[in-house]
């Protein structure tokens, strides 16, 4: 894609997302930078800060846990590189340590892919899986909405025991609902 098609998508996405009624009534948002060939976030990131959201971006600890922090526009973000991985763009200011993400009315997931069942492919490190199970546990449950391209909306991605469906996939051409709207 060319510059010029990423910033179109990132736009189209940011609009699509915040069309759901789950961002729509959200006080705070656990979402994500996008790095690499993800589809942008940024645009989207800034919009809900627009409408007033409190947003949490995730900051990589060495275990592969995610630590929390507030993201206060494009200038608060750090990039840091974790051991021979890509290098990831994380809050610069105060960590608000794990359990932050439990405070969250939707948390915006990263993947690979999702399928017709809602069941999300990840990148195989763990991180959100560790979200997921502390959601759980603390008994929060926000809308889970996972940012692809069109594309990686398939037919059946494989899934684990511990995997959890998420609610919704928002790609640059509309949003698809996999549980209703709470």
């Amino acid at each position: 894609m060319t510059a010029d098609d990423l910033r179109e998508t990132s736009a189209a996405l940011a609009g699509r997302a915040l069309e759901l009624p789950e961002l729509a009534g959200a006080g705070t948002v656990a979402a994500y930078v996008s790095v690499g060939s993800e589809p942008g976030t940024l645009a989207l990131l800034d919009a809900l800060r627009a409408r007033g959201v409190r947003v949490l971006l995730p900051a990589l600890l060495p275990d592969n846990d995610l630590d929390w922090g507030a993201y206060e526009g494009e200038g608060s973000l750090a990039r840091v590189q974790h051991g021979g991985r890509m290098a990831l763009f994380e809050p610069a200011g105060e960590r608000l340590g794990p359990d932050a993400v439990t405070t969250a009315d939707a948390v915006l997931l990263p993947g690979l892919a999702v399928d017709a069942r809602g069941m999300r492919l990840g990148r195989g490190g763990g991180s959100y899986d560790r979200v997921l199970a502390r959601l759980e546990r603390a008994g929060a449950h926000p809308a889970l909405v996972v940012l692809l391209y069109d594309s990686e909306v398939v037919g059946l991605v494989p899934a684990e025991p511990h995997d959890r469906p998420v609610d919704a996939v928002v790609t640059p051409a509309g949003a698809r609902r996999f549980r209703p709207a709470s």
